[in-house]
C-alpha cells in the first residue's frame, strides 16, 4: 500500500532531477506539447507502492509485469498515469474532455514502426527543401558562402505615428545577444539600423557605423515610445494586426563552424535587400497556391485569448507571417498524401507541434540564443520582438540539430519518444554521473511484437467527460490522476491553437475533432470570461470524483496531486472526497514543477505538490492523526525534512502546500461522520472553509513552525539540503 512503501525521500529526490530536464528523463513527452506534465517517476512510485507488496526504493529499477490490476485517470491531460501504468503492464483506461488530450495521449501509446516513419519525414522534409530551402538561405558576411543557412529572422513590431504618418520600430531594448554562448554581445543601432559588437553591455559605446549612440530615450515600455523619426509621443497597440519589419538574422554557416573563435558557426546579420526579396517571394508564392490547409477560425474570446484581441489578432491565421503559412500549407499536403495512417497520424502530430515554433508570437532569448515557443509561458505573450525559426531545421556536420523549431527538431524527438517507448529506461544518480537502467521487460503500448511472442494490453481512451462517461468493463484497481487546479492556465484556449490546424488537416476521419473549438461548458477550470467560479469547480469535482469511485473496488486508492497557493482552493477537493464517502489515508510531499520554469524562478510560487491518497476503507499511521496547530506543525516539520534529504529546501511557498496538504486530510477526517452530501454545494464548501477557521487555518500552523518557516527563503532557490530525516520504527495505526 502507498502508506506503507511510499519513500518521500526517495521519490522526491527523482521527481526533483525528472523536472529539471523531464524530456532526458521521460522522452515520451516529446510526443506533443501539454501542459504542467507531472513527473513520471511520481506516478511509477505510487502504482509500485501500491501494487508490488514492496517499498518502493527497493524495486524502483525492477523490471515489473502487473497485468492484474486495472487503472482509471479521469482527468488524463498528457497522459503521465496511463503512460506509467501502462508500461508496467496494468489495464488502463483514461478520459478527458479535451480532445487535444485525447490525441496526445493516443499518439503516446499507439505503436509506430519508427523506421518507417523516419524515412516518411525524411522525405517530407526533402519535398520542403526543394520547395522553399531557397527561403532560408543566405550569404555568410564572413566567409562569402551564399549557402550559409538561417536559424531565426528577427522581427520589430512596428507602430504607426500619426504626427508624421510613418511606422516606428517598438525596440523595448537594443540588445540583441548577450555574450554568454556568444563572444561578444550584439546590438542593433536603433538609428542606422546595424549590427555590432562590444564588450561591454551596459556601455556599449556608439555606434561603429553611424558613430552616434543608442537613442535609449525611444525604446518602447508600457504601451508607449517615441517616433523614431519626428520623435512625436506614440501609443501601441492599435486596433489591427501588428505590423513587424525584418531587422537581423541568426545564421548558421558549415565553412566558419571550425573556427576557433567560441561562435561554432553561428553568426549575425543586418537583414538585408535579399532578406526582403527572399520573404516577398514566399508570400507572393503563397497568394498563387491558394491554402487549403490554413485555418480560416476566428479566435475566440477567452481569458488568454483576451490579450490577443487587445493586439488586433481576431484570427488564428494572423498569428503567422506569409513564410510561415506557406511552409505550414506545403507540410499539410505532403501530410495529407501519406498512404499509411500511422505513419500520417504521426507527422500530423509532429505538424501540430511545430506550430509552436513556426508563428509571430515566439520571441527570442538573447542569453541562450535560441527561439522560445510560444507556450514557453502558459499563455500567448504578445512581445514587441518576435523570432521566425527555420522551418526545415538545419543539420550540423554530425547530423545533429543545430537551433530549434524546425521539422528536423521535431522529427528527431519525436523518434526518440517512440524508441522510448519500446525499451524504457531510468536514470540512477551514482555521484556526480547520471546512468541510465534499462528496464528489460517492460514497454509502452497496446501491442508487441518481434522477439518476443505478441502481447496485447488493454487501452481504453475516451474524449468524453469524466463525470458522466460509461466505465465499462471489471472495477478499477485504483484510480490515479492529477486533476484541474482551480484559477489554473487554461489549457483548452491555449492548445485551440495547434486543433484548429489538426483538426483542418484530419478533422473529416476522427469524430472526436466534430467540435470547433476543444473548449467545453463542463471542463473544470476557473474562467472569468466563462462565469466559473469556485462552486462550479467544486459541483464538477465532486461529480467525476463519485463517479470514478462507484467503479473502484473497496478499499483500492483515488490518489492524486494537487497543489494551490490558496488554501479555499482545496476546498472543492475535501468536498469531492467527502461526497464520494472516503477518507484521505495520507498526504505526501514531492517536487512537481520546474523550479527553472518562467513562470515559478524568483517567484514565491511552490514546486511542491502534495499527494492526497483517498480510501473507503484501510489504515494510517497514528502520528499522522494530528489534534491540534502543533501536531500538524510537527508532521509539515518531518516533510520538510524528507524533501531536505531528496535535495530540497524548502521555500515559504513549498511549506504553506505541504501545510494546506495536512489541514485538508485532517478537514476530511474530522468532518467524515457528520457530512451531507446532500446539503447545496455552497453549504458544503462552508463547512470545510467553517473547520479550517476552527482550527486556525494555516496561520496557526506556520505561527507553530516558528523559525522553521519564517526563516525559509520566501522565493525559489535550488541550493541542496543537507537535513537527514529519521527513520521510524513501525508505530501504531488507525483503521477506518
Amino acid at each position: 500500500m502507498i502508506e506503507r512503501h511510499f519513500n518521500v525521500p526517495f521519490v522526491a529526490a527523482l521527481a526533483l532531477r525528472e523536472k529539471q530536464i523531464q524530456q532526458n528523463y521521460r522522452p515520451v513527452i516529446a510526443v506533443h506539447k501539454w501542459f504542467a506534465r507531472r513527473p513520471g517517476a511520481l506516478f511509477r512510485a505510487l502504482i509500485l507502492s501500491e501494487f508490488s507488496g514492496r517499498p518502493v526504493n527497493e524495486n524502483y529499477y525492477h523490471s515489473h509485469q502487473l497485468p492484474n490490476f486495472r487503472v482509471f485517470d479521469p482527468f488524463m491531460g498528457g497522459g503521465t498515469t496511463m503512460m506509467e501504468a501502462n508500461r508496467v503492464g496494468c489495464s488502463v483506461v483514461g478520459a478527458d474532455i479535451n480532445p487535444m488530450a485525447w490525441w496526445i495521449v493516443r499518439q503516446e501509446l499507439l505503436d509506430l514502426d519508427v523506421d518507417a516513419y523516419l524515412k516518411s519525414a525524411q522525405q517530407l522534409r526533402a519535398h520542403l527543401e526543394a520547395e522553399v530551402g531557397q527561403f532560408y538561405r543566405t550569404k555568410c558576411v564572413n566567409c562569402g558562402n551564399d549557402e550559409a543557412r538561417v536559424k531565426y529572422f528577427l522581427w520589430v513590431k512596428a507602430a504607426y505615428c500619426g504626427s508624421c504618418e510613418r511606422d516606428t520600430d517598438l525596440f523595448p531594448n537594443f540588445l540583441l545577444s548577450e555574450d554568454v554562448r556568444h563572444p561578444t554581445n550584439v546590438f542593433v543601432c536603433g538609428n542606422c539600423g546595424e549590427l555590432f559588437e562590444t564588450t561591454n553591455r551596459k556601455a556599449p559605446g556608439p555606434c561603429p557605423h553611424c558613430h552616434r549612440h543608442l537613442p535609449l530615450e525611444r525604446t518602447a515600455g508600457r504601451n508607449k515610445t517615441k517616433c523614431q523619426h519626428c520623435n512625436s509621443p506614440v501609443s501601441y497597440p492599435g486596433n489591427t494586426v501588428p505590423k513587424h519589419r525584418l531587422y537581423a538574422i541568426e545564421y548558421h554557416c558549415d565553412d566558419c563552424a571550425a573556427r576557433a573563435d567560441g561562435r561554432k558557426g553561428r553568426l549575425f546579420k543586418k537583414a538585408g535587400p535579399q532578406e526582403l526579396a527572399k520573404f516577398a517571394d514566399a508570400a507572393e508564392r503563397l497568394r498563387k497556391i491558394r491554402p487549403k490547409f490554413v485555418p480560416e477560425d476566428a479566435i475566440p474570446e477567452g481569458d488568454e485569448t483576451e490579450r490577443l484581441h487587445r493586439w488586433g489578432y481576431h484570427h488564428y491565421s494572423e498569428l503567422f507571417n506569409a513564410r510561415q503559412l506557406l511552409g505550414l500549407e506545403l507540410s499539410c499536403r505532403l501530410v495529407a498524401a501519406v498512404k499509411d495512417e500511422r505513419i500520417r497520424e504521426s507527422l500530423a502530430t509532429n505538424l501540430s507541434d511545430l506550430l509552436r515554433y513556426q508563428n509571430m508570437l515566439c520571441r527570442y532569448d538573447t542569453m541562450a540564443l535560441k527561439s522560445l515557443d510560444v507556450f514557453s509561458v502558459h499563455g500567448f505573450p504578445v512581445g514587441l520582438i518576435q523570432c521566425e525559426s527555420n522551418l526545415l531545421g538545419i543539420a550540423g556536420p554530425k547530423g545533429a540539430p543545430v537551433g530549434s523549431g524546425g521539422w528536423l527538431n521535431i522529427v528527431e524527438k519525436f523518434a526518440k519518444a517512440k524508441r522510448y517507448c519500446i525499451q524504457p529506461f531510468e536514470i540512477r544518480h551514482e555521484g556526480s554521473r547520471k546512468v541510465e537502467v534499462p528496464i528489460p521487460g517492460e514497454w509502452i503500448g497496446s501491442c508487441r511484437n518481434g522477439k518476443h511472442p505478441p502481447e496485447q494490453r488493454e487501452i481504453k481512451l475516451l474524449c468524453d467527460d469524466s463525470s458522466s462517461t460509461k466505465l465499462e468493463g471489471a472495477n478499477f484497481d485504483a484510480v490515479f490522476t492529477d486533476p484541474p487546479y482551480f484559477g489554473n492556465v487554461q489549457y483548452a484556449e491555449l492548445m485551440d491553437f495547434c486543433y484548429v490546424w489538426l483538426r483542418k488537416l484530419l478533422g473529416d476521419s476522427m469524430p472526436e475533432f466534430r467540435n470547433s473549438s476543444t473548449r467545453h461548458l463542463n471542463e473544470l477550470t476557473g474562467n472569468v470570461n466563462m462565469g466559473r467560479g469556485l462552486d462550479h469547480f467544486t459541483e464538477g469535482i465532486s461529480r467525476t470524483i463519485r463517479h470514478a469511485v462507484l467503479k473502484l473496488k473497496p478499499g483500492s486508492p483515488l490518489a492524486f496531486t494537487y497543489h494551490h497557493n490558496q488554501l479555499e482552493a482545496y476546498i472543492p477537493l475535501a468536498v469531492a472526497i467527502l461526497d464520494a464517502k472516503l477518507v484521505c489515508s495520507a498526504s505526501l510531499p514531492c517536487p512537481a514543477e520546474m523550479g527553472a520554469s518562467i513562470h515559478i524562478n524568483g517567484t514565491g510560487s511552490s514546486i511542491v505538490d502534495t499527494v492526497l491518497v483517498c480510501r473507503s476503507t484501510g489504515s494510517f499511521p497514528r502520528r499522522w492523526l494530528a489534534q491540534d496547530a502543533a501536531g500538524v506543525a510537527e508532521i509539515v516539520r518531518r516533510d520538510i525534512e524528507s524533501l531536505a534529504e531528496a535535495g530540497l529546501t524548502a521555500t515559504q511557498g513549498d511549506i504553506r502546500c505541504v501545510c494546506f496538504g495536512h489541514l485538508t486530510r485532517l478537514a476530511i477526517w474530522n468532518l467524515r461522520g457528520t457530512w451531507d452530501s446532500k446539503c447545496p454545494v455552497t453549504e458544503r464548501m462552508n463547512v470545510i472553509s467553517h473547520w479550517f477557521t476552527k482550527f486556525g487555518g494555516v496561520g496557526a500552523v506556520l505561527t507553530a513552525l516558528a523559525g522553521v518557516f519564517s526563516k525559509a527563503n520566501r522565493e525559489q532557490n535550488w541550493m541542496p539540503g543537507s537535513v537527514l530525516r529519521e527513520t521510524d520504527g513501525r508505530e501504531d495505526e488507525i483503521s477506518f
